[in-house]
């Protein structure tokens, strides 16, 4: 289990300069609480590249995923969490769906995600980029700045603001 993540209420107050995201997104992974680096994508229907990105070593690190908002099918899943519980992710962030939410919230991962989805997603449909910087829910994510989640919201800041 991984340690305590801090209060997203006591970090905004701390440090009213860091980022929050508008109130778009729903948790469906079994940690609700999560903080780490972050790695980001940017895929549209189609999760070749968040299932290849999270068969890789986490490090604690959050997978923040730019689907394009897209609600016509789901980016992530209960295989993908198990993914990201057994390579070491804290959570995943998705400006997009997900999917086996019920598996999803019995994995010690967190997951944020605009809705639930029970289509999958196509392979091959479009191609992705990774580690470039992303912006939705009025949040700028740049890989290597952190991010903090909780059922509060979420913070984002260009380097660690916790303890």
């Amino acid at each position: 289990m991984a340690a305590a993540s801090p209060a997203t209420t006591d970090l905004a107050d701390a440090h009213p300069d860091a980022q929050v995201c508008a109130p778009v997104f729903r948790d469906y992974g079994g940690r609700q609480a999560f903080h780490g680096p972050i790695a980001t994508l940017k895929v549209f229907e189609d999760n070749a590249l968040v299932r290849a990105t999270l068969e890789t070593p986490g490090a604690g690190r959050v997978l923040v995923v730019d689907g394009g908002g897209s609600l016509r099918c789901a980016l992530v899943g209960g295989m993908l969490g198990e993914l990201a519980v057994r390579n070491g992710w804290a959570g995943i962030v998705v400006n997009g769906c997900v999917r086996d939410t019920a598996e999803l919230e019995a994995q010690d991962v967190g997951v944020k995600a605009l809705a639930a989805h029970p289509r999958k997603s196509e392979k091959g449909l479009h191609a992705g980029h990774a580690d470039r910087v992303v912006e939705f829910a009025g949040v700028r994510f740049r890989p290597g700045a952190w991010l903090y989640a909780d059922a509060d919201g979420i913070v984002v800041a260009d380097a660690a603001i916790h303890g």
